[in-house]
């Protein structure tokens, strides 16, 4: 489909010259001869760049370019001013004002198609960029209805507009990058950078030329200098998650950021000042990791201004069916596919789960379900780990008389392998979180080979967030 173009100009000579000139480039040209007869046309819709010249009768070009400002269908729509020799002035007036660009009588053909072509591209790459925020933002969408996560939008509406620094809790899968996101989003700085560093994944020995960058020289390979996640986040947010597994030095330097609003890059002595709101994450108890000495507590009562607690999915069951189609909504888009209907049965079982591995085993799940199943998901496309309903506790003190009947939703009582599935998937992840998901140390207590328990993971789902 052609572009089209409007040209507003009371000279007819003007008017067929620059018809000429686009035609010839391929542009689909509509004409007015005065303000408002072409404020009529965009009205309509249908037009992609307007031209307009400075000086018209009654309505100037510039009043015009005002009334598209202020609507919204044409606040980002490109204008282009046309001025006389003696109007350059106003034409740089006309910018100001929101033009995109100008040019100047007499009409040279290769500045107006210049002129023409970078206006489209520009605003070509400004519907990308809006629309890739609004991916963006659906990707990182908070769904739930339930009153925990009522309760956790009100306090974020709250929090958001402020500059406080929020400390995030929750178990492992639970969305506090959601959360954290929401913050910024809702925030006065939702148009400045948000930047998540994630101080569990960069090795201790990294952490601090990470967060603050470095000078040229500062040590071994460091062949230039390098902006840190302070600076990248200066006027926006920066999200500091798994917070509780950063190492002493760095929580150090962290606090003095935090205190002076200044940083010091690696191999420098010059202080750089950086204003920027914190938020901060983490699955541990920070409190009992202060009181074994392992987190400071200054760094703790700075980050811990106001915390948020995620819930965990077993705390919002109700939620669980909107969460299971909003993942086949998004599968299906990613995915180029029309999405799977599922049988009420199916969104039944999944939310009769405790779901251990909470919202991000459900996506796994989900996701698995889309991929092996036929035209419809049914339940006996339910993998086998989530057709066991209710979790199923290890044996008590009073051994295996204190276990309940173990059944399948519909009431049959599932084989001994499906139970013997489910437990080692619980023993198996309550290993990984005694063990900070620390796979070596939880191989080793699990008395198996590392490749072996990473295929064990891989088979029931189990993914630590950003691992």
């Amino acid at each position: 489909m052609a572009t089209t173009i409007l040209v507003v100009d009371d000279e007819r000579n003007i008017r067929r010259t620059l018809r000429m000139v686009l035609e010839g480039a391929g542009f689909e040209i509509r004409e007015a001869g005065a303000a408002e007869e072409g404020l009529e046309i965009l009205a309509t819709g249908g037009i992609d760049l307007a031209i307009f010249d400075i000086r018209l009768p009654n309505m100037s070009g510039l009043e015009a370019l005002q009334k598209l400002r202020a609507s919204p269908d044409t606040a980002r729509m490109p204008v282009l001013v046309i001025s006389g020799h003696a109007s350059v002035a106003e034409a740089v007036q006309a910018v100001h004002a929101g033009a995109t660009d100008f040019f100047e009588k007499p009409l040279d053909r290769d500045r107006v198609l210049v002129s023409v072509r970078n206006a489209l591209k520009t605003w070509q790459l400004e519907r990308e960029v809006s629309q890739l925020r609004a991916d963006v933002e659906q990707r990182y969408q908070m769904i739930g209805e339930s009153p925990s996560v009522r309760a956790l939008f009100a306090q974020i509406e709250k929090v958001a507009p402020t500059n406080g620094r929020v400390l995030i809790t929750g178990e492992s899968g639970t969305g506090k990058e959601l959360v954290a996101r929401a913050v910024h989003r809702l925030s006065q700085r939702a148009n400045r950078p948000f930047i998540k560093v994630n101080c569990a994944a960069i090795p201790a020995e990294l952490i601090e030329s990470e967060l603050f960058g470095y000078e040229r020289g500062a040590f071994t390979g460091a062949q230039g200098r390098k902006k840190g996640m302070f600076e990248l986040a200066n006027g926006g947010t920066l999200f500091l998650d798994e917070i509780g597994d950063m190492s002493a030095n760095a929580q150090a330097k962290v606090l003095r950021a935090l205190q002076s609003g200044e940083i010091v890059r690696v191999g420098s002595e010059k202080p750089i000042a950086v204003d920027v709101r914190v938020l901060a994450a983490t699955n541990k108890d920070l409190e009992e990791e202060v009181a074994e000495g392992r987190f400071r507590e200054d760094l703790y009562f700075r980050l811990n201004v106001v915390p948020l607690k995620t819930p965990s999915l077993r705390e919002r069951p109700e939620d669980v069916p909107l969460l299971a189609e909003a993942f086949l909504r998004d599968f299906s888009r990613e995915n180029g596919s029309r999405p799977k209907p599922v049988d009420p049965e199916v969104l039944e079982a999944l939310s009769r789960r405790t779901w251990p591995g909470n919202v991000r085993e459900l996506k796994n799940v989900v996701e698995r379900m889309a991929i092996l199943s036929g035209e419809h998901i049914t339940t006996d496309d339910l993998p086998e780990v989530s057709r066991i309903g209710q979790s199923v506790p290890p044996p008590g003190p009073g051994g295996a008389d204190d276990l309940p009947p173990p059944r399948h939703p519909n009431g049959e009582r599932f084989t001994l392998r499906e139970y013997r599935e489910h437990a080692e998937q619980r023993y198996i992840l309550a290993t990984l979180d005694e063990t900070g998901w620390n796979i070596s140390r939880a191989a080793d207590e699990l008395g198996v080979e590392r490749t072996n328990l990473h295929k064990k993971m891989r088979a029931y789902g189990i993914r630590r967030e950003d691992a």
